[in-house]
């Protein structure tokens, strides 16, 4: 046992590893190691992607392109801030380290330069080619010339005499001349420009612009790499060869195969075409570098060929571009920064040259794309917006500065002087586009000025309502929609407002002159009524207008998608569904689309209201916007859910994350749902017609439509003012709809028990630390005594009408309609309460529907001090976000946990 035991320790220490070097035993992973530089290279990309995030969350508030972020973070990064720092930089980026930090950062590039072949779109100099060719030789040859002559005295000041002097001349007049068009297409696309004259223009320019920009770029490095002049010749015809090859039959190829695969036909690559496309790409790159030009020309070249039909292109770049953006391409501009020295900028001499340098390039293209835009008959707005826009400079020329610094053209000086100037003139590009072109001056291609379609309560000067001409009815809706989700809310809401006319009777032709005169003097005071058309088929079907919003990013995939709007509009599954839902229940369903930013959801939704003569948009509010579990713990009944005992089983609801509590075992998602509340806000605030909030909380397999017993019941808590009144006519036109019924509380307070104050201090600290917003308020004109009085004789007038008519006076159909509304009257010290109270006891057949006026302008009385309370009686702290939102009446109905009940909030349309 002994010789066994010790010839197997003998052998335990014969196969024993040497020790690995690591940190357990005192290794330092900051030390390089070239036989394993991953843990260095993960040190440095950690930093800068830190350092880009950083300046990204800054810069982007003030609407500056993300290069602007990465080149500074570089910048920063470098020798010309902390690299003053002891030892940062050879501790960091020491200079054996930056061979496979500058690897990785070039493969980042040609596949970005490929992202931007895939962006440029030959189609879009097709439209307004005549002054797109103008502006853009204009912005050539102009600056070309200028930058020739610039170099001269640059190449004498700051450089030895080694470059050649033909060369550098060629060079500083291509980084003076060229427009960088990938920062350009995302400007355009970040201030909305892309779908109008202005931005057609500069993007048709700017394509022109950059082509031809590194075509002469390619000729420089080609004469730089060669020995002679023969050479240089070889290098030229050897690329103009191997352009020819991929744009003809290498494209045709690439095609067949996208075609035989079946991506083509599906909009996205399959595992085989991703891999012929990113082995394309680097052989492309490949034979550019080996015949001695750059490899981000054979990137940009395999970029041109990808098809962008059916939405390819799209697919293909958003499964490339977020580890490339992110993590690659950040890696090329710290390289950038490292190499850049803002501190041998030293003298007056050197800074006289870097602003000679900013003047000449700015004024170059400003001037000479500006007069020329003025010249094919632009306005001087509209030039001068273009002539900014094609100054811009960006990623592209720092491009072009690292090419000439590693070809020996440039010096550090030299490179840093320019890169300087790259910077200022990106960031003055958008800034100045917005001085030169605000929103209101705008030209849309192909748009055709449209006559907004009041609403129903709007006259048109001649003391009658517009609406008199056919109906009191609404006709014409604009559904605002971003999520799949928000699918069910609108076609139920828009189910119920498509009347079947067909299975009710017509009204009588006889004694028809007084029923209209009643109608006539009701429609002046914009009260709906109950007498029907003569003939249902006189009656205008209605018409629904979907606005698809898609959010604008800083992803290349963004602004694909922003160009080719109209196209995905064609194919989007969510506006097909939609269609599809129209034609089958016999509604004219219009789409639109729109790729824009988030902040500018608002005011793209009332510019589409007022375009399509909209009467009212709707905007659903889905559960994913507040919550993380649906409707789970679900009380069976209203009854159950507002009672006090039963409020934290109530589920959470869209509108949670806007309440200052937290539900137990989950997050609130306060800050989602509190931007959508804003962009909510907004739309009420600027919105040209009635706006209404749903928030349909229906579930599947609830009972089909057109039963003969009613399936949807409605409760209307009316407490007057013209949002109310609103809301009503609202539930009138619902209640056509034979499934459809309806209660109506009419509310007065009356006196009482005074309530006491709950603003303690503990709850007024909770309101200034959880729920402090800069979002101001929706602010509407102060009532006088005459609006006010106004606005009771209208709603006295209202009720009278609807609650005092006679089934027998009116027609058939109105009959019907009167049949399924109840109203009622109630007075109470709390009419908050009440109208909780009296909803729990409303029949509770079929789906319900809570419809409320957001009265946040001349309501009857203010309602807050009520609300607090009883949010407190229900265990919650309310912040003042969801009043704001949906006013305090629906806001009631949400903090008492309305059970299964959906919630819609409606504001009369303001009249400016």
């Amino acid at each position: 046992m002994g010789a066994f035991s010790a010839d197997v320790l003998a052998l335990v220490r014969r196969a024993a590893a040497p020790e690995q070097a690591g940190i357990i035993a005192g290794d330092n992973p900051a030390d390089y190691n070239s036989s394993d530089p991953f843990r260095l290279w993960v040190i440095q990309v950690v930093i800068v992607i830190g350092m880009t995030q950083l300046l990204a969350l800054f810069l982007s508030r003030i609407r500056q392109p993300r290069v602007i972020a990465e080149v500074i973070g570089g910048v920063l990064l470098g020798p010309s801030v902390m690299g003053h720092i002891p030892n940062f930089t050879n501790t960091i980026f020491p200079t054996q380290s930056l061979v496979i930090l500058n690897l990785t950062a070039n493969l980042g590039l040609v596949l970005f330069m490929f992202l931007v072949g895939m962006e440029i779109d030959m189609r879009v100099i097709r439209r307004n080619v005549k002054a797109a060719a103008a502006i853009s030789i204009a912005g050539l040859i102009i600056p070309l010339g200028l930058g020739a002559a610039l170099a001269v005295p640059i190449y004498h000041q700051f450089t030895d005499g080694t470059a050649s002097f033909g060369v550098f001349v060629l060079f500083i007049a291509v980084a003076v001349g060229i427009t960088a068009f990938p920062v350009l297409c995302r400007i355009l696309t970040e201030l909305r420009l892309l779908d109008t004259t202005v931005g057609v223009v500069t993007l048709s320019a700017g394509v022109g612009n950059d082509v031809i920009g590194w075509v002469l770029l390619a000729l420089s490095v080609a004469l730089i790499n060669s020995s002679s002049g023969l050479t240089a010749l070889w290098v030229l015809l050897a690329g103009i060869g191997f352009v020819i090859f991929i744009l003809f039959p290498v494209r045709w190829a690439y095609h067949w195969l996208a075609v035989k695969t079946g991506s083509l036909d599906a909009g996205t690559p399959s595992t085989l075409m991703m891999s012929v496309t990113i082995v394309m790409v680097l052989i492309s790159g490949f034979y550019t570098d080996v015949i001695g030009i750059h490899e981000i020309f054979g990137g940009f070249l395999a970029g041109l060929i990808i098809p962008k039909k059916n939405g390819y292109a799209i697919a293909l770049v958003e499964k490339l571009e977020d580890i490339l953006l992110l993590l690659l391409l950040p890696l090329y501009f710290a390289f950038t920064g490292l190499r850049t020295n803002l501190g041998l900028l030293n003298n007056g001499i050197t800074w006289g040259y870097t602003i000679l340098i900013c003047v000449i390039a700015f004024f170059s293209k400003f001037l000479a794309c500006g007069i020329t835009a003025k010249i094919m008959g632009f306005s001087v707005r509209e030039s001068g917006a273009i002539g900014a826009l094609m100054s811009c400079k960006g990623l592209v020329e720092l491009i072009v500065l690292n090419v000439g610094l590693s070809a020996g053209i440039l010096d550090t000086r030299t490179f840093s002087m320019f890169v300087l100037h790259a910077l200022v003139l990106t960031f003055m590009t958008t800034p100045l586009t917005i001085l030169f072109y605000p929103a209101k001056y705008r030209v849309r291609v192909g748009e055709q000025p449209k006559q907004a379609l009041p609403s129903a309560s709007t006259e048109d000067g001649t003391g009658a309502s517009r609406s008199e001409i056919k109906d009191s009815l609404k006709t014409r809706f604009a559904i605002i929609v971003d999520r799949i989700e928000q699918l069910p809310a609108i076609m139920t809401i828009t189910q119920l407002l498509q009347t079947p006319f067909s299975a009710l009777p017509d009204a009588p032709s006889s004694d028809a002159s007084s029923a209209e005169m009643d109608e006539k003097a009701a429609m002046s005071e914009g009260i709906p009524t109950l007498t029907p058309a003569r003939s249902s088929s006189d009656r205008p079907r209605i018409s629904v207008d979907v606005l698809r919003l898609i959010e604008l990013t800083n992803r290349a995939s963004a602004v694909l998608k922003s160009q080719a709007a109209d196209a995905l509009a064609q194919r989007d599954p969510i506006l097909a569904i939609f269609k599809t839902f129209g034609y089958l229940h016999r509604i004219a369903v219009s789409t639109a689309l729109a790729v824009v930013g988030g902040e500018d959801f608002a005011e793209n939704v009332t510019q589409h209201a007022r375009a399509a003569g909209s009467q009212m948009v709707i905007l659903p509010w889905t559960n994913a916007l507040g919550s993380e579990s649906l409707d789970n713990d679900v009380p069976d009944s209203p009854a159950d859910a507002a009672s006090p005992s039963s409020a934290a089983s109530v589920a959470p609801s869209p509108f949670d994350g806007l309440f200052q509590t937290r539900h137990e075992g989950r997050s609130s998602g306060q800050t989602a749902t509190t931007v959508h509340s804003h962009f909510v806000r907004r739309v009420f605030a600027d919105a040209p017609a009635d706006v209404a909030l749903f928030w349909d909380r229906g579930a599947p397999g609830s009972p089909q439509l057109g039963g003969g017993d009613a399936q949807f019941h409605v409760f209307v808590p009316f407490f007057g003012g013209p949002d109310d009144r609103a809301a009503l006519a609202f539930v009138v036109q619902l209640c056509l709809h034979p499934s459809v019924s309806a209660t109506v509380v009419r509310m007065k307070k009356v006196d009482g028990a005074a309530l006491e104050p709950v603003d303690t201090i503990e709850q007024i600290k909770l309101q200034n630390t959880v729920h402090a917003t800069v979002f101001p308020d929706t602010v509407y004109g102060a009532q006088t005594t005459q609006t006010r009085l106004a606005s009771e004789t209208a709603d006295d007038l209202l009720w009278t009408r609807l609650a005092s008519a006679s089934s027998a006076s009116a027609g058939p159909e109105a009959a019907a309609v009167r049949a399924r509304m109840t109203f009622v009257e109630e007075a109470s010290a709390q009419p908050l309460h009440r109208a909780v109270e009296l909803h729990a006891r409303s029949p509770t057949r079929g789906r319900q529907i809570v419809v409320a006026g957001r009265s946040r302008r001349m309501a009857v009385e203010s309602h807050e001090v009520e609300l607090e309370k009883l949010a407190g009686a229900r265990g919650a702290a309310l912040g003042s976000e969801l009043p704001k939102t949906l006013g305090c009446v629906a806001c009631a109905f949400v903090v008492a946990g309305p059970g299964h009940a959906s919630l819609l909030v409606v504001q009369a349309a303001q009249k400016w």
